[in-house]
């Protein structure tokens, strides 16, 4: 059905289905296989002749609901959903990339995708370069005849760097690679990479597109001509998204852009207050005019977003007391809650990262961050205060 490209109606209407029984809600079909009329139809179903569900680790309406509504929030053709937002990523790469192949991607990414392209990916003959996501001519360095992929986070995790899309697009272009976009921090709502050159955009659905920490997801968007490799690995491979979660997550979508403006009034409202506590020696967030990339961000986004990082003074002991102090803010490494969250990167979500490589990202032991939630930012500020004060 054709709707407006306000993204608040697609949210709410784009991608829905309506089975005999004139539902309103999109039905949650929890089956593992679909029955046939015929061995005939059958037959057509698994050669591809024949359109039709066949099998839920890669065929479900409710899923295949989820997937169009997310392609036309994000203005991409064709979505493949997954069972968590690393096995997007596993399924991008595992998709288009061979032995042999090399990847660039930022240094300034979460701490499990850098072990998985660092690491993982190592042993089965990819190669991958991390090189500074803001610096475009160690990306230009590092580009070699057998690069096929540029991943980027934009704003990144955690300290919210911002690098610029359509630049990165056109390089990977002229290269001969791909540009893969994680879009999680801003989601459509606020920033759209189809529409700034980026060929495939990445997506943890866990956590703003769900938007209250109750389900795993993830999501690889862009062209089905490009992607249909990774639709193809999720059908062997069967990293799925459940019938269930992609109900969930279709809910979220309905409210995904009133949350984002709410999220990023909050946090914009918490930075401009952190700037100014004695305790704070720097706050990263693309909203703040002190912010690196904050002339390019507000370019390429609509807002600054929910995730607020800063380092406070006294390493990791001033940011340990601080965290442990709260008594409302949770402390849990998970982002994209209603509830707002706290956590400590360099001893949780990039633990596992060496201390060279954190320190070259720039992730010191003082650093902390919030993903700002949806209480009354009185009440945040207050609960990060006591943190503060302690």
């Amino acid at each position: 059905m054709d709707y407006s490209n306000h993204p608040e109606t697609l949210g709410v209407r784009a991608g829905s289905a309506h089975t005999e029984f004139g539902e309103n809600s999109e039905a949650i079909f929890l089956t593992s296989s679909f029955v046939y009329t015929s061995a005939a139809q059958a037959a057509a179903r698994f050669s591809g002749q024949e359109p039709g569900n066949i099998y839920s680790r890669f065929t479900n309406p409710t899923v295949t609901m989820f997937q169009d509504k997310l392609a036309a929030l994000e203005g991409a053709e064709f979505c493949v959903a997954t069972s968590s937002g690393m096995s997007a990523i596993l399924a991008c790469v595992m998709g288009l990339c061979s032995a042999g192949d090399h990847i660039v991607a930022s240094r300034s990414i979460f701490g499990t995708s850098v072990q998985l392209f660092g690491n993982i990916l190592k042993r089965w003959g990819l190669e991958t370069t991390f090189v500074s996501l803001t610096d475009e001519a160690e990306w230009a360095a590092a580009v070699r005849p057998n690069t096929k992929l540029f991943f980027v986070e934009t704003p990144s995790n955690p300290l919210t760097e911002v690098c610029d899309i359509a630049a990165l697009a056109a390089l990977a272009k002229k290269s001969g690679a791909l540009l893969a976009v994680d879009n999680c921090f801003c989601t459509p709502a606020l920033q759209k990479p189809i529409d700034l050159g980026a060929d495939i955009i990445i997506h943890s659905a866990t956590k703003y597109i769900d938007g209250q920490g109750r389900c795993l997801g993830g999501a690889v968007l862009g062209r089905k001509d490009v992607l249909e490799p990774v639709y193809g690995f999720l059908r062997t491979a069967g990293p799925t998204m459940s019938a269930f979660n992609a109900w969930v997550f279709l809910k979220g979508l309905e409210t995904l852009s009133l949350r984002m403006e709410a999220h990023s009034r909050n946090a914009l409202a918490l930075a401009q207050w952190l700037e100014g506590q004695p305790q704070v020696e720097r706050v990263y967030y693309p909203g703040l005019p002190s912010h690196p990339q904050y002339a390019l961000a507000m370019r390429q986004q609509k807002a600054g977003g929910g995730i607020v990082s800063f380092d406070v003074k006294g390493g990791r002991d001033g940011a340990w007391k601080l965290i442990d102090a709260t008594r409302m803010v949770s402390i849990t490494a998970n982002l994209g809650d209603a509830k707002s969250t706290i956590t400590h990167p360099a001893t949780t979500t990039h633990s596992r990262v060496t201390p060279e490589a954190r320190a070259a990202a720039g992730i010191g032991d003082g650093l902390v961050r919030v993903a700002v939630g949806l209480e009354h930012i009185d009440d945040i500020k207050a609960d990060l205060e006591r943190g503060l004060k302690g």
